[in-house]
């Protein structure tokens, strides 16, 4: 059997097909460009495989209840030609399978849920920190859905005592994302984050923030795992640094060895490298499939 899956970022679109053991036979990567320019090459791609279904995990914010007659939109997005776009009913209609959609960082944590660093895990979340801050929830054995989806992205931090920068995020002054991603780091700082790598003072106040999201997640979802990644998580400084400041934050209150002795094994990076979103969105294709199945 052979699923497809697209990890739609803003940035490139990643497609691949596999079959249901998550073992990758083909992918691909193009630039996203407008839905015009993208969509039909994707389509081609996997016209040439006998797929049984596709999977997309998507950047968003999407459109996720089924009830909704704009389902499987994405919503607003500032991404040209994207916004109150039907990409569900796009691959539906293009390639006759049953579609499985839901945001590019729930799908990570399914993939790393299902083959990676979260497999056996009832509750466990992933953190992508890079263009943007995005937070991926698998809660109760699903993934996390209620009045929207988590944007837990923009969870509001008390900002650190020797930062001036005003944020980027347009909505909050002092949200992770505005404060934490990889723009707002060379916005600060005056380089891009891959230029300062050495600069102690950088990593130390980006583990200030990441620290705080991750023990306010902490104290929220209770989660089993966390799995933190993205550009900015490339540098590996950061996570011995998050660990430590979680662990302050917390002050003993959570009480689990996870948080103590073993917190090396709790706070970690992906255990898929660069492809739980890319296995996570095979992943949803499997279950819309699954579902598919049992409605008949």
């Amino acid at each position: 059997m052979l699923i497809g899956g697209i990890e739609a970022g803003g940035t490139k679109m990643v497609c691949a097909v596999s079959d249901e053991s998550g073992q990758l036979k083909d992918r691909i990567s193009l630039p996203t460009g407008r839905p015009e320019e993208t969509l039909g090459e994707i389509a081609a791609f996997f016209q040439k495989y006998e797929i049984e279904a596709l999977g997309i995990g998507c950047f968003g914010p999407l459109d996720l209840d089924r009830g909704s007659a704009t389902y499987g939109y994405i919503t607003k997005t500032p991404k040209a030609g994207w916004e109150h776009f039907d990409i569900v009913g796009y691959f539906k209609n293009a390639l006759k399978v049953p579609v499985g959609f839901d945001t590019d960082v729930n799908g990570a944590i399914l993939g790393e849920v299902t083959w990676g660093a979260a497999k056996g895990c009832d509750c466990a979340i992933y953190i992508t920190v890079g263009t943007g801050v995005g937070v991926g929830v698998y809660s109760n054995g699903r993934l996390l859905h209620g009045l929207v989806h988590p944007e837990a992205g923009h969870i509001l931090l008390a900002r650190h005592p020797e930062d001036n920068y005003k944020g980027r995020c347009p909505f909050h002054p002092n949200c992770m994302e505005g404060l934490a991603s990889g723009p707002a780091i060379g916005e600060r700082w005056g380089k891009p984050a891959a230029e300062l790598a050495g600069c102690d003072k950088v990593w130390e106040m980006e583990a200030y923030y990441i620290a705080q999201a991750v023990a306010d997640y902490i104290v929220t979802y209770s989660p089993q795992k966390i799995i933190l990644w993205g550009g900015v998580m490339h540098q590996e400084q950061l996570f011995p640094m998050v660990r430590s400041r979680v662990r302050e934050l917390l002050n003993g209150y959570v009480h689990h060895e996870m948080l103590g002795e073993k917190i090396d094994e709790y706070i970690i990076p992906p255990a898929l490298g660069e492809d739980p979103g890319i296995l996570g969105a095979v992943r949803l294709g499997m279950l819309e499939l699954e579902l598919r199945s049992g409605d008949r």
